[in-house]
């Protein structure tokens, strides 16, 4: 079979890329074509998103994958984060600058909502781990501070579904990012329409949900002149970045509970994928996640802080004149004393502090241990109390799947970091399956090619990524060491 060709833009909070995937119908390639910086802008003492920046972005690896692949290009679809939005006035002009997730106007916002409606309530609809950064209290804050605004809205658009709109003028939402918005109906999987006008949230401004898969159009004709595409088909991947890294999660168990993913990166998202949302009042007391997947799966989730901690202690690092690369403060942290200092990596102190270190230092001096004391020790906290963290984490979706899960894998960015990925192992006392690091551009480019004929289930869709992706598995270590810092860990959190 000739290779055929599809285009995957992949949007991210650092940075944005446009890929070309390369399947010949046994191995899927890719090759990056272009890569673009993102983050968020402060504006006014906002946060917000420079969008009109990343669609030039865009723009230009579309035209790079023109120069390369010409009129083999078949399609190409967006994944981004979750949770934040776009909305559209009369005449399909966007209404102010989109923001940022972590924009300090939602503080406090999330609280006031249970005056309202009630935690047990809002997650019997919605099946939502409760974080600030949600759009609901997002929308919640835009009602309160600028309900004249809220009100011209007539079209409500996530992240990635606006650059389908800027691709192919289509004007839909995808599932999968739907459901981080704590706005869609877990059971109905259609928008919670009584919840949100509770809040005086309209709602006419929300439009259809569609399925992964779903193709939204054909290039529009400007931007294929642009870009010298052909009027190639839009398609929508899972188009939160996680719904495609689970897609690629190299699993030879679909359809069953044994095995549990870690989508690595600022973000942890460690889950397992069932066939249905979890509802329960234990779901709730834990604070997990009902993530929309591929085929009707649920991804029940815990969002965890990730390597935002080590990323933001590299950045204080630089700020102090000591830049250093990713591999030299791993290197520092292996020979670090281990389990000196652990901390809750998902404590609201590290959402976004002036200065990591400070924060770290601050946490563990308030929890009675020792301080650490160097760039080694401080980044050996955050890997450490990460890997304890998903060990919790893992006991709780076992107790709400009933299922012992045998195997762990780890897909995304953060795989390339052995050292968390052997401290994974070690706490979660299971194997731990490395790879591939391009999971997410992998499962929106696979998702592209079912929607094609080129693939067909989703277990074929995974033993693609097995067959094209160097894959490694770290077996546990130290077991003694890593239970006992495991009963430190969680008296921490009792605290």
């Amino acid at each position: 079979m000739a290779e055929r060709c599809y285009l995957a833009v992949d949007l991210g909070a650092e940075s944005g890329r446009v890929i070309a995937g390369l399947f010949d119908g046994q191995r899927l390639r890719l090759e990056e074509l272009h890569r673009f910086g993102n983050g968020p802008v402060p504006v006014a003492g906002t946060l917000r998103w420079d969008l009109l920046a990343l669609w030039r972005g865009v723009e230009e690896g579309l035209a790079k994958g023109a120069q390369a692949y010409g009129n083999r290009a078949e399609s190409v679809g967006v994944d981004t984060w979750g949770v934040d939005y776009v909305l559209f006035g009369p005449g399909d002009e966007m209404l102010g600058q989109p923001y940022n997730y972590r924009d300090p106007r939602t503080q406090g916002v999330m609280e006031r909502a249970f005056s309202r409606v009630s935690r047990r309530d809002i997650f019997s609809a919605t099946g939502l781990q409760f974080m600030t950064i949600n759009t609901l209290y997002q929308l919640i804050a835009m009602q309160q501070a600028n309900p004249e605004l809220l009100a011209q809205a007539k079209r409500f658009l996530m992240i990635p579904d606006f650059f389908h709109w800027l691709l192919s003028g289509s004007q839909v939402v995808e599932f999968t990012n739907a459901t981080t918005s704590q706005c869609l109906d877990a059971t109905t999987r259609t928008w919670a329409v009584d919840l949100l006008r509770q809040f005086q949230i309209p709602t006419g401004m929300f439009p259809q949900v569609v399925d992964p898969g779903t193709r939204l159009g054909t290039l529009r004709a400007d931007v294929a002149a642009r870009t010298s595409l052909p009027r190639l088909a839009v398609v929508a991947p899972a188009t939160h970045d996680t719904g495609s890294a689970v897609a690629a999660v190299p699993t030879e168990h679909t359809g069953t509970a044994e095995w549990a993913y870690i989508s690595s990166g600022t973000w942890s998202r460690m889950g397992l994928e069932l066939p249905h949302a979890t509802l329960s009042a234990r779901a709730l007391e834990l604070n997990v996640t009902n993530a929309g997947g591929l085929d009707g799966t649920w991804r029940l989730l815990k969002n965890i802080m990730g390597l935002w901690l080590v990323q933001e202690c590299r950045r204080s690092f630089e700020r102090q004149g000591r830049p250093l690369d990713y591999a030299e403060i791993t290197r520092m942290a292996q020979a670090a004393e281990p389990f000196r200092s652990l901390v809750d990596p998902d404590d609201t102190s590290f959402l976004k502090p002036e200065d990591m270190p400070t924060a770290i230092r601050a946490w563990c001096r308030a929890s009675g241990q020792l301080e650490p004391r160097n760039e080694g020790e401080l980044v050996r906290c955050a890997l450490e109390s990460l890997a304890l963290k998903y060990r919790l984490v893992l006991d709780w979706l076992q107790e709400l799947s009933g299922t012992p899960v045998k195997v762990v894998h780890i897909v995304g960015g953060g795989c390339q970091n052995e050292l968390l990925n052997q401290f994974t192992a070690d706490a979660c006392g299971r194997p731990v399956v490395a790879g591939p690091v391009e999971a997410t551009a992998l499962g929106n480019v696979l998702v592209q090619a079912r929607t094609s004929g080129a693939v067909g289930s989703l277990a074929e869709m995974r033993a693609v990524v097995r067959q094209s992706s160097a894959l490694r598995t770290y077996e546990p270590r130290n077991p003694s060491a890593w239970s006992s810092a495991y009963e430190r860990f969680q008296g921490l959190l009792r605290k």
